[in-house]
């Protein structure tokens, strides 16, 4: 004898649940794994392809249906595509215990190993392994977050193993040739601060420095050669030494 389930109830399997408190109510929407961030930042605009079905729930794992005279009650509205892109925008994406560990490790390795391309040993001049910057974060007892912009962790985390002097650590530097027009020489002054070392420099038909930095004074000198030299200044890099092109801007 088939067993009949309630006309309110809808089961879905294998979802990404968006959770929101509302009005003392909780109303959820079943949404397509990965489809809910890609929603958020604007990668993905078509609701049918976030949402498995177009309805909000009170519980999504049991299939109940939030009745309407609640949604009316706390959204002021009845129209379930109004009501989703709300949920959506507030709401808070929920994750199995499995995933959020995943997500966690996934993280911190991440943040490691982008602490590892940027950071060298001052003593040795050698880079770290991932596996020397996991065992130094380790220690600090750090708690990554999943839902921070990973770079400013990456920064917090090179600032606390220095502060506390885990490991001798500082970030890799950007080796640059910087040209002038002969008569902007005297840029050298307001260059020199930011510099970490002048490897060499010549007066010929220009002016040319070579030198490293930290990757941190890169914008201020291009800053400074646009503002003195009318654009006639170059700044060529020769060596990023294990530092992306987009970190340029890090």
């Amino acid at each position: 004898m088939p067993i009949n389930q309630p006309s309110n109830q809808i089961k879905l399997t294998n979802v990404s649940i968006v959770r929101l408190k509302k009005g003392g109510k909780r109303f959820e929407i079943a949404c397509y794994k990965n489809k809910v961030l890609e929603y958020r930042s604007g990668v993905e605009t078509d609701l049918d392809n976030v949402i498995q079905i177009n309805n909000v729930f009170t519980n999504v794992s049991k299939g109940e249906v939030a009745p309407k005279d609640n949604l009316q009650k706390c959204f002021k509205t009845e129209d379930l595509d109004q009501i989703i892109k709300e949920i959506l925008k507030k709401g808070e994406l929920q994750v199995s215990e499995k995933e959020r560990s995943h997500q966690i490790d996934n993280t911190y390795r991440e943040i490691a190993t982008m602490v590892a391309d940027k950071c060298v040993n001052p003593e040795t001049k050698r880079p770290y392994t991932v596996t020397m910057i996991e065992k130094a974060m380790s220690e600090l007892h750090l708690s990554v977050n999943v839902n921070r912009n990973t770079k400013s962790q990456v920064l917090e985390v090179i600032k606390q193993l220095q502060e506390k002097k885990i490991i001798p650590i500082s970030r890799a530097q950007m080796r640059l040739r910087i040209t002038t027009p002969i008569k902007e020489k005297k840029i050298k002054e307001k260059l020199v601060p930011s510099i970490a070392n002048i490897e060499d420099e010549s007066y010929n038909d220009e002016y040319e420095l070579i030198c490293t930095i930290d990757p941190g004074q890169f914008r201020k000198i291009r800053d400074i050669l646009q503002s003195n030299t009318n654009g006639k200044g170059q700044l060529e890099l020769l060596s990023l030494n294990d530092i992306s092109e987009g970190d340029i801007k890090f």
